[in-house]
C-alpha cells in the first residue's frame, strides 16, 4: 500500500503562538516525531511505500532521519498549484494529514488560517468556510485517493468526522480563544501510532468520495489592494472592495486561481 502524508505544524501538540511554528522552534521536533508516529501506524497496516510532504512554512521543517526506511520526504516548494499537496496522484491508496488546523473566520485554534495568516480573511467554496485541511482533503478526492486520518485541533477533528464519517482524528489540543490546551506530547504520539494504523484497515477502495461538479469560491483579503489585484485573475470578479469570487467546473482551475490570488 502506498501512502501520502501533509504536515502541518499549526496543529501540532504544544503549539499555540507564531513563533512557535519558525523554523528554529523547538517545536519541530514534535513535528517530526509525529509525522513519524503516522508513519509507523501505517506501516503497521502494511504501508510499503511513504510520501511525506512538509507543508508548513520554508517546507524544510522535518528531520528526515528520524523517520521509517520506506519513507520518501518531499520537501521545499514546487510553485505548482498542489502545494501542501504536492507529489499526490492517482497511485496512492490513502491520504493522511498531521499537525493540521482550523481555517480562517473558524474557532478552535488560536492559529486558525487558510493558507496564509496574514493576507486572506477568509476563503469559501460553494457557501461553506474553508480549512486547508478541507480544500487538501478535496484535493486528495480529485485524484481517488481515500482520506483517512487527521491529526490536529478538536474543532478541525470534529468538523473532519462531520465531512468524512469514517476518517480517524486525533485531537491533541483545544482552542480557548488566543489560547490552546494540549495533551501530553507522548501520549500524542501514542495515540497518533493508533489512529494512523486504525485508519489503514479500513476498506480504503469503499471510502473514494467524488468531489463537487461545481465550484464558487470567494475570497475576502484583509486589505483592498489584494482584491484588486487578485480581481485581474483570469475569470475572477470583483465582488467589494476586499472580495473577489470565481467560478468553475474544473477544481484544478480552482486551485490554480487560489495558487495565484494568495501570493
Amino acid at each position: 500500500m502506498k501512502v501520502f502524508i501533509s504536515v502541518d505544524i499549526e496543529g501540532i501538540t504544544g503549539v499555540s503562538h507564531w513563533d512557535e511554528t519558525l523554523q528554529t522552534s523547538p517545536f519541530v521536533e514534535q513535528m517530526t516525531r509525529e509525522v513519524a508516529a503516522a508513519c509507523e501506524g501505517a506501516n503497521l497496516a502494511g504501508a510499503t511505500e511513504i510520501l511525506v510532504k512538509d507543508a508548513h512554512s520554508t517546507g524544510r521543517n522535518i528531520d528526515p532521519k528520524c523517520l521509517p526506511h520506506n519513507v520518501k520526504v518531499l520537501r521545499n516548494w514546487s510553485m505548482g498549484p498542489l502545494s501542501m499537496m504536492e507529489g499526490i496522484n492517482e497511485s496512492f491508496d490513502a491520504c493522511m494529514f498531521v499537525g493540521y488546523h482550523n481555517g480562517a473566520f473558524m474557532p478552535g485554534n488560536p492559529l486558525a488560517h487558510t493558507f496564509t495568516n496574514t493576507k486572506i480573511q477568509y476563503l469559501k467554496i460553494n457557501g461553506r468556510y474553508m480549512s486547508e485541511f478541507e480544500i487538501n482533503a478535496m484535493t486528495a478526492h480529485y485524484y481517488n485517493v481515500p482520506v483517512v486520518f487527521v491529526s490536529g485541533d478538536q474543532a478541525l477533528c470534529h468538523d473532519a468526522k462531520e465531512l468524512l464519517s469514517h476518517i480517524e482524528t486525533v485531537a491533541v489540543m483545544e482552542g480557548i480563544g488566543d489560547a490552546s490546551i494540549s495533551i501530553h506530547p507522548s501520549v500524542a504520539i501514542e495515540r497518533i501510532i493508533e489512529g494512523s494504523e486504525k485508519a489503514m484497515k479500513h476498506d480504503l477502495k469503499m471510502l473514494e468520495k467524488p468531489i463537487p461538479e461545481y465550484f464558487e469560491c470567494e475570497i475576502q483579503f484583509k486589505e483592498a489592494k489584494l482584491a484588486h489585484r487578485g480581481s485581474y485573475y483570469p475569470g475572477v470578479k470583483q465582488k467589494d472592495n476586499k472580495t473577489i469570487t470565481f467560478e468553475s467546473h474544473d477544481y484544478m482551475d480552482l486551485l490554480k486561481m487560489i495558487m495565484f490570488t494568495k501570493i
